[in-house]
């Protein structure tokens, strides 16, 4: 199997006028107490070490003392505005803040901690990146699930999304679920595959999306969620939007072939497709007003657009797409040949 691989870092892009109307419009820009820049201001990393000491991702930010009440505070007025339309919440604190400098977004990490029943819950602040902004509202739109995020100030803030980080959880199965169900496992994943591919969100390796389970009954259901969206329609091959050409994703590909047939993964494939369609007639007016302002934003090189265009022309067998001059325009056309609407 040739699998994909992802050869050069995706630049930040900012967020244009056009954009920035858009999230005004549709309830996602608000006065932000604190920015992403503020939080560079700190006085040290120390990095963060997992259950078998080895040093991870993240490192904790420390702050100077004279800055820490002060941004403390902030940092919890944040997450007023994100979870409560900024009604105080008393005995919230900061617990944490910790500091990823891999990958394009650069997150903090925010814990907040409730000191009334000891709960906890988590957020993120990154630097505002256009295609990361439209990865977003596709998947507010046209997954099975919301997202909570707000912009302001070349900042984003996101919610937490909950679930085991998908390479964790193919490794370690039976012990999150004791009675695994692995059909409806392997049905998941050929579903968020499809998903993916009908709105060209690439680079969905296993560490970049998470698996949550909900009780049904006597049984368990599976959510696979992306909690990566920095690479929305930017990368210029057509494999790239498919999660099953990854090397890291060929466990759940294997797993899938054991349990479930092919005849049974078409079958997923066009009930994905069935329900992507109703999401996109519920939310066309928003979704058409995020592919206008998508077609005129430039979110990839160009010859990213040439080579996607070209792929996907094969793909579908359609001509229309070699008139294509941006990502938001190969998206369109391509979203109505995955949902029949063309």
């Amino acid at each position: 199997m040739e699998f994909n691989e992802i050869k050069r870092k995706k630049p930040i892009y900012p967020i244009g006028p056009a954009l920035e109307r858009y999230l005004e419009k549709h309830g996602r820009t608000v006065p932000l107490p604190i920015h992403y820049a503020d939080l560079l201001r700190y006085d040290g990393l120390m990095p963060q070490l997992d259950a078998e000491g080895k040093e991870t991702l993240w490192n904790t930010v420390l702050l100077r003392p004279s800055d820490q009440a002060e941004m403390h505070e902030r940092l919890v007025d944040i997450y007023q505005l994100l979870t409560a339309s900024g009604r105080r919440t008393a005995h919230l604190n900061v617990a944490s803040i910790d500091f990823c400098i891999y990958g394009n977004s650069q997150p903090f990490r925010i814990k907040i901690h409730n000191q009334i029943n000891d709960n906890h819950d988590y957020y993120y602040v990154k630097q505002a990146d256009a295609s990361r902004v439209y990865g977003l509202e596709l998947e507010h739109l046209l997954s099975p699930h919301k997202i909570e995020y707000m912009y302001g100030e070349r900042t984003l803030v996101e919610e937490h999304i909950i679930g085991v980080p998908g390479d964790t959880f193919m490794r370690n199965a039976r012990l999150y679920d004791a009675n695994l169900n692995e059909v409806r496992l392997s049905k998941e994943f050929v579903k968020f595959n499809e998903r993916c591919f009908a709105r060209l969100l690439g680079d969905m390796r296993a560490y970049n999306f998470v698996v949550d389970m909900i009780q049904d009954f006597d049984q368990v259901q599976y959510r696979i969620r992306s909690i990566d969206f920095d690479q929305q329609c930017y990368e210029g091959r057509y494999r790239i939007y498919l999660p099953q050409f990854y090397k890291e994703n060929l466990p759940y590909v294997r797993f899938a072939e054991k349990y479930i047939s092919n005849a049974t993964a078409e079958q997923y494939r066009n009930e994905e497709r069935s329900l992507l369609r109703k999401r996109y007639k519920l939310g066309e007016e928003q979704i058409n007003d995020l592919l206008s302002v998508m077609k005129e934003d430039p979110i990839s090189p160009e010859e990213y657009v040439v080579s996607l265009r070209e792929d996907l022309a094969k793909h579908h067998a359609d001509e229309d797409f070699m008139s294509c001059t941006s990502m938001g325009a190969i998206l369109e056309l391509h979203l109505k040949c995955m949902l029949g609407m063309k």
